[in-house]
C-alpha cells in the first residue's frame, strides 16, 4: 500500500515538474514573441519615419526643379544677360533629370550619391546666377523675378532642413537595425540598411540660404 502511494506521489511530482517546465518554456516563448514584436514594430516605425523624411527632401528638390524653367525664362528676357550662366543652370537641371532615383527610399549608395551630386551642382549654378543678377537692375525690379527668387530661397532652406532630418532618420534606423536582437528581426523580415547621404561636415549644418542680392 505504501509502495502504491509512493508511486502515485512520484507520478504527481513528475507531472508537476513537466507542467512547470512547460510553463517556463511557454513564458520564455511569450517573452521572446513580445520582444520580437516590439523590435519589429520599432523597425517599422523608424522605416516609415525615414521614408517620410526622404519624401520631404525629394519633394523640395522637385519643387526647385519645377521652378527653374520659369526663372530661366524670366532672366533670359533681360538685355545681354550672360548666356553661359543660363546654360550652366539649364545643364545642371538636365543633370538632375538624368540622375533621378526609383520611387521609394534609395537603396543604391552610388545612385544616391550621383543624385545628390547633381542636386548640389544645380544649387551651385543657381547661386552663381543670382550673384550675376546683382549687375542687372531691371531684373532686381522685376516682380516676377523677385517672386521666383523668394520661392527658390524658401525652397533652398527647406531642402537644407529636410536633408538634415533625413540624415538623422537614416542614422537612427541603421543604428537600430544593427543592434541585438533587432538585427535578428531585421534579417528575418528583410529590413535592409538605408544608404546614407555623404556630405562634408560643414554641409551637415542647416544654413539659412539667401538669394536677396541687392535687397539688403
Amino acid at each position: 500500500m505504501m509502495l502504491a502511494e509512493g508511486s502515485i506521489h512520484e507520478r504527481g511530482s513528475a507531472k508537476l515538474g513537466c507542467l512547470i517546465a512547460a510553463g517556463v518554456v511557454l513564458l520564455m516563448g511569450l517573452i521572446l514573441a513580445v520582444t520580437f514584436a516590439g523590435r519589429y514594430n520599432s523597425l517599422v516605425a523608424l522605416q516609415e519615419s525615414t521614408e517620410a523624411a526622404w519624401s520631404e527632401i525629394d519633394n523640395q528638390y522637385k519643387r526647385r526643379y519645377d521652378l527653374i524653367p520659369q526663372l530661366v525664362s524670366t532672366v533670359r528676357g533681360a538685355a545681354d544677360f550672360e548666356k553661359s550662366t543660363l546654360e550652366s543652370v539649364t545643364e545642371a537641371r538636365a543633370s538632375v533629370g538624368r540622375a533621378q532615383l526609383p520611387a521609394g527610399l534609395p537603396t543604391d549608395p552610388a545612385q544616391l550619391q550621383s543624385y545628390i551630386q547633381a542636386q548640389r551642382g544645380l544649387g551651385a549654378a543657381l547661386g552663381r546666377m543670382f550673384a550675376v543678377v546683382e549687375s542687372y537692375p531691371e531684373l532686381k525690379a522685376n516682380q516676377n523675378f523677385l517672386s521666383l527668387q523668394d520661392q527658390l530661397e524658401g525652397t533652398e532652406n527647406r531642402i537644407a532642413v529636410a536633408r538634415r532630418d533625413y540624415i538623422e532618420a537614416v542614422r537612427r534606423f541603421n543604428t537600430n537595425r544593427r543592434s541585438f536582437p533587432t538585427n535578428l528581426v531585421a534579417g528575418m523580415f528583410g529590413f535592409e540598411s538605408v544608404p546614407q547621404m555623404q556630405f562634408d561636415e560643414a554641409e551637415r549644418e542647416t544654413p539659412q540660404v539667401e538669394f536677396d542680392f541687392g535687397r539688403r
